[in-house]
């Protein structure tokens, strides 16, 4: 089953909207993690505040259940797409800056068509083959910047893979939301997938954090969890279900592209993260090459 494609201004906009509110998450984590707050902790603070709005819409589709293959597809694609990739970029975030984390975590529109191309044995066309090497060219040049940034590779090393780890989990996400979209709807498929992310996410910090410390944070801590539950969960998964119900993922996907562009300058201007011309020329690059894969 393909996903209905719509050439609309609706589209872009939703797509946009949906790029920018998650290329602001990277700067309410880095925000608050100078207060002492974990990753896992800030991941649940985040879920506390957005699981009403999921809950809310989910509930309301209960009374027409879809089969349990089909459950158990939407399970796999809340595990993979907002526990896997939330959590390993959340870690990530630790040691690396916010621009080379979004720069990674974009990697995910190459991932999505190779991994596509193996799971259909097709051979990567020319195009494909050439936006591979764009992307992870831009990538390695950012990866210099931070190293010559901060000084410790090892730690670049570090949080890129686990970053990495991110964009092979929203990669997956992708290859199976499409066609659930279209079966589900837009909006009781991301409810359902953002509740199971969050009953995997509370697994995870009752198992490894103490079950006091979402009570005892400082006071910015919970309002940047919660600017981020609003702004860049909340907001943007349903405008991204909505783009990619409206024109496909490919298109939605490049379309996100301003989203790693705004990262890198709020990068600068808010977390005053040093930049730098190899930077911008890796962006550009990463970028381009989301570009050639998005072509048709």
């Amino acid at each position: 089953m393909q996903v209905k494609q719509e050439s609309s201004l609706p589209g872009l906009l939703l797509a946009t909207g949906a790029a920018l509110g998650f290329g602001m998450k990277a700067i309410f984590v880095k925000l608050a993690f100078p207060y002492g707050v974990s990753p896992v902790t800030l991941l649940a603070l985040r879920m506390v505040f957005s699981v009403p709005f999921f809950l809310w819409v989910g509930l309301k589709a209960v009374d027409d259940p879809p089969g349990i293959k089909t459950m158990l597809a939407v399970v796999g694609c809340g595990l993979a797409g907002y526990y896997g990739a939330s959590i390993f970029d959340f870690i990530g975030l630790k040691y690396i800056s916010a621009g080379l984390e979004r720069l990674i975590l974009f990697t995910y529109p190459t991932l999505t068509v190779v991994a596509s191309a193996v799971l259909h044995r097709k051979p990567l066309s020319a195009r494909v083959l050439k936006a591979l090497v764009l992307t992870y060219a831009g990538i390695g040049l950012a990866f210099a910047h931070d190293m010559q940034s901060f000084g410790d590779a090892e730690k670049v090393w570090i949080g890129g893979g686990f970053v990495f780890a991110s964009a092979v989990c929203y990669a997956g996400y992708l290859l199976g939301s499409g066609p659930l979209i279209v079966k589900l709807g837009s909006s009781r498929f991301t409810a359902w997938a953002m509740l199971v992310s969050t009953v995997a996410t509370f697994s995870h910090y009752a198992a490894t954090e103490p079950l006091d410390t979402l009570l005892y944070q400082p006071l910015p801590v919970y309002g940047w969890a919660f600017a981020m539950a609003i702004f860049s969960t909340v907001l943007p998964v349903f405008m991204q279900s909505a783009a990619i119900r409206r024109m496909g993922a490919g298109k939605a996907a490049v379309l996100g592209t301003v989203g790693p562009v705004l990262t890198i300058f709020l990068g600068w201007s808010i977390l005053g993260e040093p930049g730098s011309v190899w930077q911008l020329i890796g962006a550009a690059l990463v970028l381009a090459g989301v570009w050639q894969i998005g072509k048709r």
